[in-house]
């Protein structure tokens, strides 16, 4: 599921801001950017925010802004670095023929070359006393948008599901009279071929049962309505249901499945493809919630 937050906590050593963006994804995948003085704390942040998702992908950017009293902003150069970039340049020169020069700014983009001490003095365990409240802020805020956003999905739910039980009654209307159908078309066919034969007949009251037990779906009705009371019941939990729900969306087509095979009549195959179209639509859904 989706959603933003941004938080911010000031301390006397510094001030973190932490900024949480969260998008669809099956597994939970989290991706923290932290400076690299504080990568340290990455699986503390990665505990912090587990308690909020169980699903999607969490990008979580961090910035940290030392105070003075850590003991000013002092700037350092690393010699050897420099002294590496400078024989880079000779040696380039020497390959194109021509004295290529170094400019000061060439130095400066160079990852590494100036070191500040303020953040490489950080105390850790100090610097997270200021992480944590803003990343928890960051979090919360994110949640109550996803939270508005499984508000909406869940009233979709309920729509679709009352779809799909509309269908399910459909399709038991159209199964009840099928025995009764299939006995008076074997009569015709009998009697087309000019094969008398009475309705109390042994041998056809016979086929008629048999017919009546290949089609019978009462069982696939019955699990079909526990199913939907099991989904109803699913949404209305404040666990995470994500996964249970999914489940039964594959329980629900292996019973459509089912009625579609054994009900033999066009209109309930019309009628259950309706149905499992309506159910993909839930299947697809499913797959973002936790």
């Amino acid at each position: 599921m989706t959603g933003f937050g941004r938080g911010t906590f000031g301390s006397e050593i510094g001030t973190a801001s932490v900024e949480a963006t969260s998008v669809n994804r099956k597994q939970l995948e989290i991706v923290s950017n932290l400076p690299k003085p504080l990568q340290g704390l990455e699986n503390q942040v990665r505990q912090a925010v587990l308690p909020y998702l169980s699903r999607g992908r969490l990008q979580l950017n961090l910035q940290w802004e030392s105070q003075e009293s850590v003991g000013g902003e002092t700037i350092r150069i690393n010699a050897a670095l420099a002294k590496t970039l400078e024989g880079a340049c000779r040696q380039i020169s020497q390959a194109v023929g021509h004295t290529v020069l170094l400019q000061a700014a060439d130095f400066i983009k160079y990852p590494g070359l100036l070191l500040s001490d303020s953040i490489r003095e950080l105390n850790l365990e100090e610097a997270w006393m200021s992480i944590a409240p803003a990343l928890d802020e960051a979090m919360k805020k994110l949640d109550i948008m996803r939270v508005a956003e499984g508000k909406h999905l869940k009233e979709e739910f309920l729509q679709r599901l009352s779809s799909l039980e509309n269908f399910t009654v459909k399709i038991a209307s159209l199964a009840e009279p099928r025995p009764q159908k299939q006995r008076d078309l074997l009569m015709k066919r009998l009697s087309d071929l000019g094969i008398p034969l009475e309705l109390d007949d042994e041998r056809l009251l016979r086929e008629v049962a048999m017919f009546a037990d290949r089609c019978d779906i009462s069982e696939e009705l019955s699990r079909l309505s526990s199913h939907f009371s099991k989904f109803r019941e699913y949404l209305g939990a404040e666990e995470a249901a994500g996964r249970s729900l999914d489940f039964l969306c594959q329980e629900l087509f292996r019973e459509f499945n089912t009625i579609g095979s054994k009900a033999n009549e066009a209109e309930i195959a019309q009628t259950v493809v309706q149905a499992k179209t309506e159910l993909e639509k839930i299947r697809e859904q499913l797959q973002n919630i936790e």
